[in-house]
């Protein structure tokens, strides 16, 4: 992925991309049409316009598609894609109340990025972001959400991936059965997420509650029930708008809306590779993969969403599906591929050592390392914090002495050290506190 964005640097892009891969690399075929068919006994892919493509080695990357609450809603929207995420900001900007369904990286981005208009976020936890940090880190993440947003953005120190060259052109803004480009980190860079009122943030959550039924507004009408209103300090009035849809929450209350997210996780996209194939599957669904990213089948290899890790884990590492994991995994079946091509021998990579994942919440960097939240160890372990109102918010997981995992939030500094104690599993039991004071530079104990 990266050698393909230094060979698109290096061209004026107004050619397809697809087009600059095949002149530098013939052996390179991008197939810009669906799949309708793989017949893998016969090493043949049939596409949606009507052409054969044989292959020696296949690598399916079609990751995966949003698990929406209602499927063929109008009003129900799924942010998969960057054509998603276009189709998005226009309803957003004609709009005066949101709800956004979901406690994953997408809704925790959107709801702080939003402006201008009322989100109400429903929630089936406890606190929001769990899957990335416990109930401390989100409280401690809460006060930005009623805070004007006038900080600076925090600098970002890697590659940044846009979509600025692409929108030269006029695009067609997201078809149902269309996918764009994949949303990488910096998905919502570029897009005004403002609705058309005037002020910053104003986000109600509804903890511990699904949504019970989606009504139209004429359904709405004949149930002759009444509609909350923006909480005002939790007080609920009833709604005088009527709006064009309503979403009834199994907490009972009922909120009108222009339209609904659904923000509630993904799906392995492996349907079009079915048929006729006896693919092996994990139980979320996924392609199953060895530790060479090879599938069930001879010479089909998966990468990225699409597919299920079935190796034997490193006790620190474990498979969620986000962009950095999905880069990872494609440069490694690369390179797999071209060993078992060459008849060569290839080691796991080190990246599947340590899960590590950086990103960007409500303007704080955010690093989760290794078992950040204690996955999978039940009562056999310990916590230590250290927080700072405003500034920083550090949890580290100790097991029998030993670093195991780690979130960072804010500027802290230690995602190198604490990277390196949890991957040299070193006993930590004689630093005890001193290892989250602020007073000790910790790097110089492990020098």
């Amino acid at each position: 992925f990266l050698q393909v964005s230094k060979i698109l640097e290096e061209f004026d892009v107004e050619e397809q991309p697809s087009s600059l891969l095949e002149k530098r690399y013939p052996n390179i075929k991008v197939i810009q049409s669906g799949v309708k068919q793989l017949r893998s006994d016969e090493h043949k892919i049939f596409t949606e316009d009507g052409k054969e493509y044989m292959y020696e080695k296949l690598c399916l990357c079609a990751g995966a598609k949003p698990k929406l609450i209602f499927e063929g809603n109008p009003y129900v929207l799924g942010i998969r894609d960057t054509d998603s995420a276009q189709a998005f900001q226009k309803n957003l900007a004609q709009a005066e109340r949101i709800v956004v369904v979901g406690n994953g990286g997408i809704a925790l981005e959107l709801v702080y990025e939003i402006q201008g208009c009322e989100v109400i976020w429903a929630i089936k936890d406890k606190a929001i972001g769990n899957t990335f940090f416990d109930a401390g880190a989100a409280e401690f993440l809460i006060p930005k959400l009623s805070a004007e947003k006038q900080e600076a953005p925090i600098e970002c120190k890697r590659t940044k991936y846009t979509m600025e060259r692409s929108q030269k052109k006029e695009r067609a803004i997201a078809a149902s059965d269309k996918l764009g480009s994949a949303l990488g980190p910096d998905w919502h860079e570029g897009l005004s997420f403002k609705g058309t009122k005037e002020f910053s943030h104003k986000v109600h959550i509804e903890i511990l509650c699904e949504v019970k039924k989606i009504h139209l507004q004429h359904e709405f009408l004949q149930l002759q029930q009444t509609s909350s209103a923006f909480p005002k300090e939790e007080n609920m009035e009833p709604d005088e708008v009527l709006w064009p849809v309503y979403v009834e929450l199994t907490n009972g209350k009922i909120y009108g809306c222009n339209f609904i997210v659904s923000a509630t996780g993904v799906v392995p996209n492996v349907t079009p590779f079915l048929a006729g194939n006896n693919f092996a599957l994990g139980e979320d669904g996924g392609l199953k993969v060895d530790k060479h990213m090879h599938t069930s089948l001879p010479d089909i290899y998966a990468a990225g969403d699409i597919c299920t890790a079935s190796w034997e884990p490193s006790p620190v590492w474990h498979q969620m599906r986000l962009w950095t994991q999905a880069r990872q995994m494609g440069w490694y079946a690369a390179k797999c591929m071209a060993a078992d091509t060459l008849g060569e021998s290839i080691d796991l990579d080190f990246s599947f050592e340590l899960f590590a994942h950086v990103t960007k919440f409500f303007n704080y960097k955010v690093v989760v390392l290794g078992k950040y939240n204690a996955q999978g160890l039940g009562l056999d372990h310990e916590l230590m914090l250290r927080c700072t109102k405003g500034q920083e918010y550090v949890k580290v997981v100790m097991q029998s002495g030993r670093m195991v995992g780690a979130v960072l939030i804010g500027d802290t500094d230690l995602e190198e050290t604490f990277e390196n104690l949890i991957l040299n599993q070193m006993d930590l039991s004689p630093y005890g506190e001193d290892l989250l004071n602020p007073d000790i530079d910790i790097e110089d104990y492990f020098d």
